[in-house]
Formats: structure tokens, C-alpha cells, sequence
């Protein structure tokens, strides 16, 4: 560790942390690379290279990577990284590996927002994004609310139970719809990163900027919280309300992300935990944590274009895919050490 002092704030650098970061960087760079040239029409590195810097080789792959691709891949890796954030924030709070947006039923609060606009309402994207974001936050409010007695150690409970029962009254939904309705429902359930533009990319980093300084400005207060409520409020903090902010904070981040792409799931729940273990670090993940977040949106959307088998998958059920893997995994890993 090392404290490097910049006129009156301190800055605690962790080379290993640092390295990881730079190494992580360094993946989505590549990946990235790797889906600009991918697509109906396949562009060389090099082209893609010299199409970024100003020299396309022709019209064609100038329209396609400057249009489509690129802010397709920037809307990743900002979705990607709003969920790592998200994730990590509430795994601190729960103080559980698997304390996620998924898990404490902001996904299923959502999804309820949006089914009931598609299928009662026949809106529109945009209405629709409102209101998935507008019924998540509700949602996530109302768990944390009813799990605080225990300082956030049943939120994780209490968010699978509210979102069993939500996922009944999603399927009850569904189906009061036609075909037609139902269809759209479920494609915006699947979750996907399709024309998404320059709009997108501007709504996505708009919000993360609003949120993520606050976030990172109480990152410290929340690595206190992590050793108990008494602790915490030995040292001056106000666990209750601080946990209430953290949660708002990290709800918003993750509204912002399925306000843009749906509800995408595992990142939020993987990403954190790749990030601690790759850097070691006691503190909460938060800026590992959304680089390993973009780092896994992207690699599965270049799964979902290049190895789909010919199926034009959506992203969301990629990461689904994976999370279900990911998810036995660390089960069978728990069961091992126990």
C-alpha cells in the first residue's frame, strides 16, 4: 500500500488493485476491439484502428462502426459498469456474496413495471424504461425497509421472497395479454444491447455521472459499516441512514443501467466478487467492480454475436447462461470449504 497526499486529500493506492485495473483495462480494450469488427459486415483490427483515428478505409465501415457498433459497445461497457457498482454496494450492505439488484428484487420490481405498461397499456420504450425504473426503485425501498431491523443481514431474505411473489404476478401478466404484447414483453425481458445509439450512450453516462461520485465520496463510511452497526456508530456514522442512501444510490445506478438495456443479469452479482478476488483488497470493489462489470457485459455480447451458433441471442440470456454456471460453481466451492 502506498498514501500519496494531493494538497489536503489522500489517496491510499494498493498496487495490486492497481495492476488489476490496468489489466482489466487492457481486456476490454481488446474485447472491444474484437465487437467493433464483428457483425454482418467483418472489419480487420486494422481497419477498425484506423477508423477510430480518423482514417476510415471506405464509407461503409466508417457509417458501421461510428453508428451501430461503437455505441453499442460503449452502452455496454456503461451498463456493465452502473451494474458492477450497483452490486457491489449492495453485497457491502447485505454483507452476503450474493446480494444483488437479482437477488433483492429490484429486477422482478421492474419487470413488473414494464409488463404492466406493455401488456395494460401498450406503451412505448421509453414509458416503458420510466416505469421499470419508477417500480424497481419502489420495490428495492420497500425491502430494504422491511429487512432493516437486522442491519441489512435479512435483505437478501426478504428480496428473494418479494421476488418469488412478483415473478407469480409477472407470469399472471403475460399471459392477460396477446401474443403480440406478450412477445414484446418478454423481448424487453430478455434484456438486450440491439440499436442502442449515441441517445443511449448519453442517458446511460448521464446518470452514472450523477451517482457514482456520491457512491465513491461514501465508499469509506460503507467499508466501516461492514464491521457492525455498533461500530459504525461508535465512530460517528448513522448506520440507518447511511445504509438508506447507499441503497438509493445503487438503486438508481442499476435503473439507469435497465432503463438503457433491460434487465441484464449476473453482472451485478459476479462482477464484485471476480473484482475482490482478483485484487484482495478489504475495501468495496467499487471501481474494480464496475470495470469487471463492463468487462463481463461485453465478453458476453461478443459470445452472443460470434458463438450463438447462428442464433441472434439477446445478451441478457447470455449472462443469464453464464451466472447459472457461475452460480454452481461457487455452491460447489462454499460445500467444498465447509
Amino acid at each position: 500500500m502506498k498514501l500519496v497526499t494531493l494538497g489536503p486529500y489522500s489517496l491510499l493506492l494498493r498496487p495490486r488493485a492497481l495492476l488489476v485495473a490496468l489489466v482489466m483495462l487492457g481486456v476490454l480494450t481488446l474485447i472491444g476491439f474484437a465487437l467493433l469488427g464483428t457483425g454482418t459486415l467483418n472489419v480487420p483490427p486494422l481497419d477498425v484502428a484506423r477508423t477510430l483515428s480518423g482514417h476510415a478505409p471506405d464509407l461503409m465501415a466508417e457509417r458501421i462502426i461510428w453508428q451501430i457498433r461503437l455505441p453499442r459497445l460503449l452502452t455496454a461497457i456503461l451498463v456493465g459498469g452502473a451494474l458492477g457498482v450497483a452490486g457491489a454496494v449492495f453485497q457491502s450492505i447485505s454483507r452476503n456474496a450474493l446480494g444483488s439488484p437479482d437477488v433483492i428484487g429490484f429486477t422482478s420490481g421492474a419487470a413488473t413495471g414494464a409488463i404492466v405498461q406493455i401488456i395494460l397499456f401498450n406503451a412505448g420504450p421509453w414509458l416503458t424504461a420510466v416505469s421499470a425504473m419508477a417500480s424497481g426503485m419502489a420495490v428495492a425501498v420497500i425491502v430494504l425497509l422491511l429487512s432493516r431491523r437486522d442491519g441489512g443481514g435479512r435483505l437478501v431474505l426478504v428480496g428473494i421472497g418479494f421476488g418469488a411473489l412478483l415473478a407469480g404476478i409477472n407470469t399472471v401478466l403475460l399471459v392477460m395479454g396477446n401474443l403480440d404484447q406478450a412477445a414484446s414483453a418478454q423481448l424487453w425481458l430478455a434484456g438486450s444491447l440491439n440499436m442502442r445509439g449515441w441517445t443511449h450512450v448519453a442517458t446511460i453516462g448521464v446518470g452514472i455521472a450523477c451517482l457514482l461520485p456520491p457512491i465513491l465520496a461514501l465508499s469509506r463510511q460503507l467499508n466501516i459499516l461492514e464491521m457492525g452497526d455498533d461500530t459504525a456508530a461508535q465512530l460517528g456514522l448513522h448506520p440507518e441512514r447511511l445504509r438508506l442512501v447507499m441503497v438509493l444510490l445503487a438503486v438508481g445506478m442499476t435503473a439507469s443501467a435497465t432503463a438503457i438495456a433491460g434487465p441484464i443479469a449476473f453482472i451485478a452479482l459476479a462482477g464484485p466478487q471476480i473484482a475482490k478476488r482478483l485484487t484482495r483488497a478489504p475495501d468495496v470493489p467499487i471501481i474494480s467492480g464496475a470495470l469487471a462489470g463492463a468487462v463481463l457485459l461485453a465478453a458476453a455480447d461478443l459470445i452472443s454475436q460470434r458463438f450463438a451458433l447462428g442464433v441472434a441471442m439477446p445478451v441478457g440470456l447470455t449472462t443469464g447462461l453464464i451466472g447459472g454456471l457461475y452460480l454452481v460453481v461457487f455452491t460447489f466451492r462454499r460445500i467444498d470449504r465447509a
